[in-house]
């Protein structure tokens, strides 16, 4: 398994969505939106194996049915908006120590490993959850508002260095998005839920 698969969906149905089919290249990134309660989140659920769905997901020619759902999930990471902490302190959470640029990066010093997770408030966690699911080294990623709690500047800071490292790693990714400048800047793609379906829309044009 490489890093550079296409993510491909095939079909896909979950909930009021039916019959949705896309593919996102290597380093792409296709931005999802839709009114709230639309389906935006279970998409990424399903894409995950996280819910029963109609239709395939692919990632290359690896196809979602064929792999345990836990190893797929460890291919196809998903980052939800409300990330799930289990240990006591940050750093039991991490793999591996994260690169000091990545922490400087995000607002972050070394001595943030030694935080207790009762500390963290919500837009530190969406960081550390981005750091998280990067450090497993996953194919692709599936991205739940990942800047929602975040002020502008801050949110400007995580994009530059969540994009650099998608287009370096060609990881394909769905981003789930509901601001539409954000959207200009990040999206090679964007769909948007209409009902049952998604409608693709011009992203070059709100450049």
């Amino acid at each position: 398994m490489t890093t550079s698969s296409i993510l491909r969906l095939d079909g896909v149905g979950i909930g009021t969505l039916a019959d949705v089919s896309l593919a996102v290249a290597p380093g792409d990134i296709h931005c999802l939106s839709g009114p709230s309660g639309s389906g935006k989140s279970r998409l990424l659920r399903a894409v995950a194996d996280l819910e029963p769905h109609a239709g395939q997901v692919w990632l290359g020619e690896i196809a979602q049915s064929s792999l345990p759902a836990h190893a797929w999930r460890a291919r196809v990471m998903l980052v939800p908006a409300e990330s799930q902490w289990w240990a006591d302190s940050v750093g039991e959470h991490l793999s591996a120590p994260p690169a000091a640029e990545d922490l400087a990066a995000l607002g972050f010093e070394a001595d943030v490993l030694d935080w207790q997770v009762s500390r963290l408030s919500s837009g530190e966690k969406q960081r550390l959850a981005l750091l998280r699911a990067l450090g497993q080294a996953p194919a692709a990623l599936l991205l739940d508002e990942p800047t929602a709690n975040l002020d502008e500047a801050t949110t400007r800071r995580v994009e530059a260095w969540l994009v650099a490292r998608i287009r370096k790693r060609s990881w394909p990714v769905i981003w789930v998005a509901h601001d539409r400048e954000q959207i200009a800047r990040v999206a090679n793609r964007h769909w948007r839920i209409d009902g049952s379906k998604l409608r693709t829309e011009e992203v070059a044009s709100w450049r």
